[in-house]
């Protein structure tokens, strides 16, 4: 045999060693648990980190999750007690304990989520449908929720899963039930605020009837008290000018032609036509005489 083939078995062989220690270990990393099986059947559950052997090509191992997991499964329609309909948007923390029973029942992380989602949405029906709206808005809403995690919790275990925390993230009312209702509160809002505009209407022409009484009165009572006070007046003023012209007729006299002068002669365009010798002009003639004397 020559050199080239001997290095050809020997890489052969070397090759065949690599394949045997490849196929009988595996690492178990912390965040991970295992079972190992032997020809589909489970033989032993692996939970520590390390570097493993199994049989090759006789057994395989399957991996799982050892980390706290999350499930947020899409929202779903429940019914109240009350025949309220709630769209419930619930999230799951939940943790694989039981690696055989998980693997016995569900086999896969994925059908095990799908199996979760099916216990929670069970659950949340099962507890709410018992309960009303008023009760779940209300200080019982705590112990709802524990008592759809105990239910959870309960279910879970058949499938190898602890379940840390469920949780309604939301809880609304359908999409057009919430129309509805905003619709129905505005036709509220419309109305309450027609009533409080009539009511505003009707106390500003309260206001106004009542300010223009009383404007009324205040004018009548102020009009009242002028005349009053201008009959007092002209009773003063006749009083004081019968006893002017009492003490003085001829003084009186030159008043009343000044006066009956402004009154005539006021207007630019007024013509008199007089005798000389008139009462009118008495006064200017006397007035004439005296600076015809001087």
């Amino acid at each position: 045999m020559n050199r080239i083939g001997i290095w050809h078995i020997l890489g052969v062989i070397a090759a065949a060693v690599i394949i045997l220690v490849l196929s009988a270990t595996y690492i178990v990393y912390q965040s991970e648990q295992a079972i190992v099986l032997q020809f589909g059947e489970p033989i032993r559950v692996v939970k520590d980190a390390g570097l493993k052997f199994k049989v090759p090509f006789v057994q395989n191992v399957v991996f799982y999750d050892a980390r706290l997991l999350n499930l947020d499964p899409p929202a779903q329609e429940v019914v109240l007690n009350d025949k309220k309909r709630l769209d419930v948007d619930s999230f799951t923390r939940y943790k694989i304990i039981d690696p055989l029973k998980f693997y016995q029942t569900v086999r896969t992380e994925n059908q095990a989520r799908s199996k979760l989602a099916e216990i929670v949405n069970s659950s949340l029906r099962k507890v709410l449908g018992r309960i009303t709206l008023t009760e779940l808005l209300s200080e019982q809403r705590t112990q709802i929720m524990n008592d759809i995690s105990a239910t959870v919790k309960k279910d879970a275990e058949a499938i190898g899963v602890s379940v840390a925390d469920v949780r309604i993230r939301r809880a609304d009312l359908p999409r057009e039930v919430m129309q509805a209702i905003n619709d129905r509160m505005k036709t509220e809002r419309q109305r309450d605020a027609k009533e409080f505009r009539a009511k505003g209407q009707q106390e500003s022409q309260n206001i106004r009837a009542k300010a223009d009484k009383e404007a009324t009165i205040i004018m009548a009572e102020a009009e009242k008290n002028a005349q009053i006070t201008r009959g007092e007046g002209d009773k003063e003023a006749v009083l004081l000018w019968n006893r002017t012209v009492g003490q003085d007729v001829e003084f009186y006299d030159f008043y009343r032609s000044l006066d009956a002068y402004r009154k005539s002669l006021s207007d630019k365009d007024t013509s008199l036509v007089l005798s000389p010798d008139s009462d009118f002009f008495k006064f200017f003639n006397k007035g004439m005489r005296k600076q015809n004397n001087q």
